[in-house]
């Protein structure tokens, strides 16, 4: 969903900057196509970085999750244990 926003968002820009192309300078044209490129190459570096926050949100559930089997596996044998006579 957020890939559609964006491409809808930016074939909008698009569109409207071509209709006001015929009124900028060449200079003011390059300018703006620049800046769009800035715009372009922030975004991919900004959803490069969310893609490895959530990978690092996979690690960290992953962690979490072996930790507290082997706490549970722990606590089932001290449970054990206590079971067992002495």
């Amino acid at each position: 969903m957020k890939t559609f926003t964006k491409s809808a968002l930016l074939a909008a820009t698009v569109a409207m900057g071509l209709g006001l192309s015929a009124c900028d300078s060449k200079s003011e044209n390059a300018i703006e196509s620049k800046a769009q490129d800035v715009r372009e190459a922030s975004d991919a570096a900004a959803d490069a970085i969310e893609t490895q926050a959530d990978k690092m949100d996979d690690k960290a559930a992953a962690v979490r999750e072996t930790g507290d089997a082997k706490a549970d596996a722990m606590e089932d044998k001290a449970d054990k244990k206590d079971a067992a006579p002495e």
